[in-house]
């Protein structure tokens, strides 16, 4: 009996559902290994997010992953009061963006460019937070830690890669850079976390460090 490959619109039924489905944002490839050899997930997600363009759910990417989430206008519809646990302070935020400009950095590096001293509490949190992760460490005497940002963080500010976070002449225009720019500040290079620089962990030091018991301890 002769079997015929499943058309465009097949395919595109297929990754509808299984983007639905899913617990998670899918990749390409998580998704292609779920259709027949050859099919054009490409084209699937690119007709599917034309599609839901400004309905009420819409498809969008996150981490190079692909997923459904309710129109932005629309969140208003979903939010509710709440107390949140755990806040950001501004010495966590600060820290963040520069682990984010800079990755993979040291602790050593973050304190140079903010000028003042990290608190353990700082690091620990963003940790846990899963915002960031330990990269390396850094084929320099003393071979100290390296962190960069996870995918966490990237879902969370819903940036698609780090090409999307603004560029120098963004922030001055936003008011969030001044004219003392710190020396070495770039745009991020995503390719430069896959540099040779940094040693790979070692069995066990996947680990995050433990935490401190003060997680919004705020330093200077």
């Amino acid at each position: 009996m002769i079997q015929f490959a499943p058309d465009h619109m097949e395919i595109e039924r297929r990754v509808e559902a299984l983007l639905f489905a899913a617990a998670g944002p899918l990749s390409a490839a998580e998704i292609a290994r779920r259709l027949p050899e050859g099919a054009d997930v490409g084209g699937a997600i690119s007709a599917l997010r034309d599609r839901y363009q400004g309905r009420g759910v819409e498809l969008e990417c996150v981490a190079d992953r692909w997923r459904f989430r309710t129109a932005p206008d629309l969140s208003f519809m979903m939010t509710e009061e709440r107390e949140e646990p755990r806040r950001l302070s501004k010495a966590a935020l600060e820290t963040l963006a520069i682990i984010a400009y800079h990755q993979p950095c040291t602790r050593a590096e973050i304190e140079s460019v903010r000028g003042v001293s990290l608190s353990k509490g700082t690091l620990d949190l963003l940790l846990e937070m899963g915002f960031v992760k330990l990269k390396g460490r850094r084929r320099t005497p003393g071979r100290p830690v390296t962190y960069a940002t996870a995918d966490r963080f990237l879902e969370h500010f819903g940036l698609s890669n780090l090409y999307d976070l603004p560029g120098v002449q963004e922030m001055k225009a936003a008011g969030l850079l001044d004219l003392s720019i710190p020396v070495g500040f770039e745009v991020p290079d995503p390719s430069r976390a896959s540099d040779d620089d940094d040693a790979p962990l070692l069995p066990g030091e996947e680990e995050a460090p433990e935490f401190a018991q003060d997680f919004v301890a705020e330093d200077s």
